[in-house]
């Protein structure tokens, strides 16, 4: 009972729990492009609700990109929801526009909701990337000026919010300037912009969709990097992309990235821990990425069950004995440092 749609693909997701039902927030765009790589210039935010985590109802779209000029003019992409105090919804999500020729320029912006089904943009954007500490696309150093998918959490000690953001250095090698991007916001409204909470050349070209969860009690910090984004040290030593888990002894960071653990191989890709209320577990979902042939799949699995054994995080599926038809059941560890 994966969610997928038939004319469309799925892939990078971000989930919420208003306290009644579960929301799935998703990027699709239409199978009619035929090639799978086409679908980020293509992209919009979809909208599901579920009961259970399992069984999806599709509801109108959140989001769909601006008329140019605009800073989401070719696509919105990922993001993340949080409630403001005053009871609104804010909705963070990365906004693509592309420079001759093709190169792609991504900063963020939010839109509102009183209801989480109508979503009103605000001028944008918000937040770009500064090179005072993180690399523009005037650097040639990458296929484009990474500023994305932005995660936003109130501050442990209520000190406004955090976004943890894809960016990368100023410095470093080329391969290696992956980096958590930082903002800080006293209302969600304003924001601003702050050096990373990690330092490139810890093995990654880029580091995406962040998320901060306890999982099985346990604070981490989740993102995603697949092989060919890695530093070539790191391919070097034969570790595969997929989804990548650091335990982590407090928020905001700084966050020792180089010791993060791969938790599942890339055939999944954009993991997300979500307490499940109903039997106070914590789940995990993300989207198929491929098939074990290389073919894209673009769809998004039934909840595991995460639980820590000792110092291994295992995923354990909970919907039959496979989450997608040729698709066996994943069980991976991440090892690491306990957080203290």
């Amino acid at each position: 009972m994966a969610f997928g749609l038939p004319d469309s693909w799925v892939w990078d997701f971000w989930l919420l729990d208003d306290g009644t039902q579960y929301h799935l927030f998703f990027l699709y765009a239409s199978r009619a492009l035929k090639d799978p790589d086409a679908r980020h210039h293509r992209a919009s935010v979809g909208h599901a609700v579920s009961a259970d985590l399992v069984t999806w109802e599709r509801v109108a779209d959140a989001l769909v990109r601006s008329d140019p000029p605009a800073f989401d003019d070719c696509a919105t992409w990922t993001g993340s929801v949080v409630r403001h105090p005053d009871g609104r919804w804010f909705m963070f999500y990365t906004g693509s526009t592309l420079v001759p020729p093709s190169a792609n320029i991504q900063s963020i912006g939010y839109a509102t909701s009183v209801d989480l089904l109508t979503w009103d943009k605000a001028p944008g954007p918000v937040l770009t990337a500064d090179s005072r500490w993180y690399e523009k696309l005037s650097d040639s150093l990458w296929h484009d000026e990474a500023f994305r998918d932005p995660w936003v959490f109130p501050d442990p000690d209520g000190n406004g919010w955090h976004m943890l953001i894809t960016a990368r250095a100023n410095h470093g090698p080329a391969d290696d300037r992956g980096v958590v991007g930082h903002a800080w916001s006293p209302d969600l409204e304003h924001w601003e912009l702050r050096e990373p909470l990690s330092e490139p050349g810890q093995g990654f070209g880029q580091l995406e969709v962040f998320q901060t969860a306890v999982v099985d009690g346990r604070p981490v910090l989740v993102f995603n990097c697949l092989a060919k984004d890695a530093s070539t040290a790191r391919r070097a030593t034969g570790t595969t992309g997929g989804v990548w888990v650091l335990p982590t002894p407090s928020w905001p960071g700084p966050f020792d990235v180089a010791s993060a653990q791969l938790l599942t191989d890339d055939r999944l890709y954009v993991g997300k821990f979500i307490d499940d209320r109903s039997s106070g577990e914590t789940k995990f979902l993300a989207f198929v990425n491929h098939d074990g042939n290389g073919q894209f799949v673009g769809e998004i699995t039934d909840p595991y069950l995460a639980r820590w054994q000792g110092q291994t995080l295992s995923l354990t599926p909970t919907v039959g004995d496979s989450t997608q038809p040729g698709f066996g059941p994943v069980i991976a560890t991440a090892q690491g440092a306990m957080p203290r």
